[in-house]
Order: C-alpha cells, then structure tokens, then sequence
C-alpha cells in the first residue's frame, strides 16, 4: 500500500483520550562505500522504511514503530504506543504539562538539489572511490596508504500529527572522504580531507573536485611528517571556519540544548546575561544560512514544526535555548524546530542542525598581520567537550606565527579551555564564511546529520602538544 499523509491520518483517528499523537513515515536509502590500500572494504545498499507512532497521554509519552505499513499494523501499532504512554504515566513523577502551541507545517518541502545523486549509478561512485584513493598513494613517495569513502543518504518523510501537522519532506545528503597516511622511518602520520552537504552531486564537489580533496590529504599528510610539535602554552590563535564550527557545534551547542540545560549545564540560569565577547553571535538554522550546502539542512522537524534560525548568542548575550515542543511550553518560549529522529525507529530528540558564528570585516591576512606570537589552527580533528563547555579538541594543522608572519607547520597540536571563557576572548572575526563539519555525524543517543562553520576567529585558548 502506498503512504500517504491521508493514510497516516486515518491511522491517527483510531485513537482517543490522548493529549497527543504523531506518525512519521520514514523511507531511506543508504549507499556507502570504502576502498582502502586498493581493497573494497564496504559496498553496501540499503533501504528501509516503517512508521513511528508517538502519543502523549496522562503526562507521559509512549512510542512504538513498525515496518509494516499496512493500515491495520500501524493502528496495531499506534495502541501500542498508547499502551506504553499508560504504563509510563503511573510510573512517571514529573508529568509533562503539555506542548507548545506552532503553526505547524502542511505541504511539500524539498532540501535545493544540484545534480541528483540518483542520476550518478553506484558503479560510477565505486570507480570514483577506487580511483581517488589509488591516485592518493601515488602523488609523494612518502604516502604509503589510503582510504576514500563515498556515503548518502536519501530521506523522504512524511509527518501528520492530531493537532494539524501534514508534510512530505524530500531531503539528500551525500558525503565524501580521502584521507592519506605517510609515513618515514618509524613515524606514520595521516591527514585527511572531507565534505558533506545538503544537496547533490555538484553540491558535494562545489568548493573542491575528488582530485583536488585528494592532492591536498597527500600533500598535508607529507609536509606533517617533517613538521615539528609546539611547546604547551596560553596563546592567541586564529581558528579556522571548520575549527570555529566543531567547536560552536561540540562547546556551546550542545549546552544549549534544553534538556540538557534542564540538567543543569553550564548556561542554565543565563538567559540575558552577558557570555561572550560582544563581536560574537551564535546561530543554530535549519537553513544553510549565509553559504549554501550546508549537510545540516532541516526544514521541517519531526514534530512538523517548520525549521527557523535560532540566535543562541546575540553580540555576546545568551537569547535562546533550542527547544522542542515539550521543553519550549515548560520555557514558556515558542518551539525552535530542533526536535530530530534519525531513524523511524527513534524517538525525536532535541538536536542542533546548522550551528555557525556570524562573520565580522576582518580579512584573515589582517588579523595575521596583528599577531606576535600565536598560531593558525586549520582542520577539526577529534576531541571532546562536557556539559560545562570545557573542550579539548585536535587541529589537522598548526602554523606558528611570529610578528605577523606565518611561519612553520606544526603537528600533533591542540586547542583546550572553558568554551565561555574563550568566547570572551574573541577580539576579531573575518568576513569570509563557509561550514565544514558536515561530513560527520553526531552521537547524541542517535546519529543526526548536523553542520557548523563560521569565519576565522581569532582568540585566546590553551595550546597543547599531544593528540
């Protein structure tokens, strides 16, 4: 049977004494595929669909999914969920107190698409994968091996809720990466170069071509190697967009999250207050603001509330939390859009999408020219960062800088501190701008397609010397 909103809709109308209650139909298609030292090492296609059924009754959610998308399952389902929310409500001690009025979303929405991944066969992706990652290995002599991996996804949701949501939602999110490893003597190092955005084939090499991502892993992962490691100590350094968005994204993001502010984290209590240097403010959007493509695009929630931008920070001042309709009634705010399942399986969570800081008019070579001593830091590496904001996380690549001239590589570096306190050291930002965590994923209980970026930035922070 095929589904249709009408569908969902006439499954919902098989329940009552509920506060609430929502379908999602979710149907994915995921194609991933790695080639590494000239080996397959996954080539898989997947496809799944199913409805998750979610119902708010006596103070309490319930939820159940299924893969069968019969009329008489899912309504099967939906009193399963119901089941769940009574069990749920006797045990339960804090009740919830309801859900935040929204104008909820009705019709089609369709994430910008240049180039339809479907038009590009999955043996054109494998012949691209093997060939980028053969032709890695042979740019220096020094790079000794490679991986390349090409994933999407390709999503199409549709949402109908008991109080009026009604929206097909058609989204693509592919991604690609190369990274290569060299190695001299005894040492190995490797450095790697990624993309992942909203959209199509020509969005995904827009910036960059797979020749080029290629070139520039080998290139870097060479140089690493003679590179030398920098002394510990509390510096200026000038962080490049992909670095301004792990952290906007790892550092403050997540501490803005409702309820994970309702457990108390760092910026529980400072609505209003004065957080940052006043050059900066923080954005969460559904949309790709500013620069296009960005991988964390959203344009309808999974609670059908239609995305909008979130001014998290204005010029230094915490303004916003990011809500779903549960935590926005208990604010007494209106919901923000950020409620995301990534699977039908899973229950919506409050999720950031596209976390960035506003550019300023600084050029880069001008906040360079203004430093004495401190260090350029370009490409995110991993790393972590708790509740409180304190982060540690690795830099790809570090150059010193020494009386405004940038001077050697250095490797093995990174960038630690109170997320709060080093935003209240931002003294210039740039006026360029580009999102580039977007080939990765959070883990938030579930993954969740998200993006950051922003200008460069130029702070002070604690540098360290081992990753």
């Amino acid at each position: 049977m095929r589904i249709t909103i009408d569908l969902l809709q006439k499954a919902l109308q098989n329940i009552s004494q509920v506060s609430y209650a929502e379908a999602r139909y979710h149907h994915r298609i995921r194609n991933e595929i790695t080639v590494g030292n000239g080996a397959v090492e996954e080539a898989k296609s997947t496809q799944n669909e199913g409805v998750g059924f979610r119902v708010l009754v006596n103070g309490a959610w319930g939820f159940a999914s299924t893969s069968d998308t019969s009329l008489q399952v899912m309504v099967k389902t939906l009193n399963d969920a119901f089941g769940m929310a009574k069990i749920s409500a006797s045990a339960k001690k804090t009740k919830i107190s309801g859900l935040a009025e929204a104008k909820l979303a009705k019709g089609v929405f369709r994430s910008p698409v240049d180039g339809s991944l479907e038009d590009h066969s999955l043996e054109e992706k494998m012949n691209l994968v093997t060939e980028i990652e053969a032709s890695t290995r042979k740019h220096f002599d020094t790079v000794k091996s490679a991986a390349c991996t090409y994933r999407e996804l390709i999503d199409h949701k549709l949402i109908a809720s008991s109080d009026g949501a009604a929206a097909e939602i058609l989204d693509s999110k592919p991604e690609f990466r190369i990274t290569a490893v060299a190695s001299k003597n005894s040492e190995r190092i490797s450095a790697s170069e990624t993309v992942g955005v909203t959209g199509g084939w020509n969005d995904l090499f827009r910036k960059d071509s797979a020749e080029e991502m290629s070139r520039k892993a080998a290139e870097t992962a060479k140089n690493l190697l003679d590179a030398k490691e920098p002394k510990g100590e509390r510096a200026t350094v000038i962080l490049d967009p992909g670095m301004v968005g792990l952290i906007a994204h790892e550092a403050i993001g997540h501490t803005v999250e409702a309820d994970f502010v309702l457990s108390g984290s760092i910026v529980k209590g400072k609505m209003g207050t004065r957080i940052a240097s006043e050059l900066v403010t923080l954005v969460d959007s559904g949309y790709s603001d500013i620069a296009g493509g960005a991988a964390g695009v959203l344009l309808v929630d999974d609670e059908g509330v239609p995305a909008r931008k979130t001014v998290v920070i204005e010029k230094g001042f915490l303004r916003s939390y990011l809500h779903n309709r549960e935590t926005a009634a208990e604010f007494g705010v209106a919901p923000t859009g950020n409620a995301r399942a990534f699977e039908y399986s899973d229950e919506p969570l409050i999720r950031m999408r596209n976390t960035y800081i506003e550019p300023g008019d600084y050029t880069t070579e001008e906040m360079i020219r203004e430093v004495k001593h401190g260090y350029l830091l370009k490409g995110p590496r991993s790393g972590q960062a708790d509740a409180n904001g304190e982060f540690m996380f690795g830099a790809q690549e570090a150059y010193l800088i020494e009386k405004g001239e940038v001077k050697d590589l250095l490797k093995g570096v990174t960038i630690s501190g109170r997320a709060l306190d080093v935003l209240k050291t931002v003294d210039a930002l740039g006026r360029d701008f580009a999102y580039d965590i977007g080939a990765g994923y959070c883990g938030k209980k579930q993954l969740a397609k998200v993006d950051g970026g922003g200008p460069h930035l130029r702070c002070k922070a604690l540098i360290g010397g081992v990753q």
